[in-house]
């Protein structure tokens, strides 16, 4: 182990601001697609009333307790924090010519207090919602006028903290919008494939556009993309589950494949020719795609596997994804199966596919945690969990994979995406909060608190290789 992590490794963690903020109205935010889903992006979309109120309104009050969460992740060693901005705290309603300026202060107070310790930001532009008005108005990424409300919105903050943000993405998991559409483009859940599709190409042009105004505006920025790693494994040898993992994992790769070299593949041709979609696409649009991504950024959960003959299988649930489990491997509380190889054979893929840096941007353990009467909490399986996943990026960057750093997702307990819960914790820091709204939101430090701390402090030495 010793030694495979570069010297400038970014380690640290991976928040979003609609799971973590809370003050959902707040110093003028306008409401968000995030704010219309209170049990999750999986959960209704459901109109809000005054008097109304969700789990994420509150969160876990980031917005106000962010000096003393900064503190706890410096505390930790942290070079890095991924966190993004709320798009309706900048143009509340999306489509104003002006930003506003107390939430555009907010992420100022909010960097400047990491530049205090040494975290470098790397600011995600849209993770997991947009704002509502935008899609009331314009029908949300369906309408091409959302690229340029879009383009405004990243030209704003980069011209903003050009000098205090140097890493950006543009789409978190832009892939997810095959399976959740009004959380990824803000459409209705029962869009046909053309709708989704189209949407999907405006956003891709969006995300170009932004990557060209990082490259003008930010001096030294670098922009990447992000991709929910679902990587995928034929079930058996057969030709037939071999042809059928390639189509499903091209599925996924198809959003980096435009984003890093600039144009559609030809499989997605005969993909839209086959299923009857169709999409409209410009020759300004083919030139704006030309503006490509400096790095790729991923998450990675879990892996799956594929046949050609599913109905003869179960399927288990991820965040996003459905997959036939893998019988070689156990699996998380929540029906995740765990692969830290899976880690390491992933970043070999993306790395052999696309030959730029790569950056994990999420990785953790979803689990419902125990403060034992002393006051501690003792999540070995997070540990374990953490520490196999990232032995596998050490032998990945043995490998020659050029790895830019790690950050785990939920570093501090946060409402979870799937289903707005508190009992599903990620975090190496407690927060006092449940799936109801109650709690002090007191902060504790996990027993995995002290292990991370350990493994940044030596650059991944402290590491143990199993077997």
């Amino acid at each position: 182990m010793n030694g495979k992590f570069p010297h400038d490794f970014l380690w640290g963690g991976a928040v979003a601001a609609n799971q973590v903020e809370g003050a959902y109205l707040t110093d003028g935010k306008g409401l968000s697609t995030s704010d219309l889903q209170p049990q999750g992006i999986f959960g209704a979309i459901t109109p809000r009333h005054e008097g109304d109120s969700g789990i994420k309104d509150l969160a876990i009050d980031f917005y106000h307790r962010y000096p003393q969460d900064i503190a706890l992740f410096a505390e930790m060693g942290f070079k890095c924090l991924r966190t993004s901005i709320a798009w309706a705290r900048i143009f509340p309603q999306g489509d104003e010519e002006t930003p506003n300026e107390a939430g555009l202060a907010f992420y100022d107070r909010l960097f400047d207090e990491m530049a205090k310790y040494g975290i470098q930001p790397l600011i995600t532009l849209s993770h997991y919602e947009m704002p509502y008005g935008l899609t009331q108005k314009y029908g949300g990424w369906g309408s091409r006028a959302t690229i340029g409300f879009f383009e405004r919105y990243a030209r704003t903050v980069f011209e903003r903290y050009k000098h205090k943000v140097k890493h950006w993405l543009t789409f978190n998991e832009i892939n997810m919008s095959l399976h959740a559409p009004f959380t990824g483009v803000g459409l209705p859940a029962d869009s046909d494939k053309s709708a989704i599709y189209q949407a999907i190409h405006h956003q891709l042009v969006a995300s170009a556009r932004a990557v060209k105004a990082c490259h003008e505006l930010v001096p030294g920025g670098k922009i990447g993309n992000m991709l929910l790693g679902g990587i995928l494994y034929p079930l058996s040898c057969k030709p037939e589950d071999l042809l059928e993992t390639q189509r499903q994992n091209r599925d996924w790769l198809f959003f980096g494949d435009v984003q890093a070299r600039g144009a559609y593949p030809a499989y997605m041709q005969r993909f839209f020719r086959e299923n009857g979609i169709q999409v409209a696409i410009t020759e300004e649009d083919r030139q704006a795609l030309r503006e490509t991504i400096d790095f790729i950024s991923f998450s990675y959960y879990m892996s799956g596997c594929v046949t050609a003959d599913p109905e003869q299988y179960e399927t288990a649930r991820g965040n996003i994804l459905d997959m036939v489990p893998n019988p070689h491997l156990a699996s998380s509380e929540w029906g995740w199966q765990i692969d830290p190889i899976g880690l390491r054979y992933l970043l070999n893929v993306l790395y052999d596919r696309y030959q730029k840096p790569l950056f994990i941007v999420e990785n953790g353990l979803g689990a419902k945690d125990r403060v034992e009467a002393d006051g501690s909490i003792n999540d070995d399986y997070r540990i374990n969990y953490l520490n196999d996943h990232l032995v596998q990026v050490a032998e990945a960057i043995d490998d020659g994979v050029e790895v830019m750093g790690y950050t785990s997702w939920g570093p501090i307990d946060l409402v979870s995406a799937s289903k707005a819960e508190m009992s599903k914790r990620y975090g190496f820091i407690y927060v006092d909060r449940d799936d109801a709204g109650n709690g002090s939101l007191e902060r504790r430090r996990k027993k995995s608190f002290y292990w991370y701390r350990d493994v940044i402090h030596s650059n991944g030495n402290s590491l143990k290789q199993k077997g």
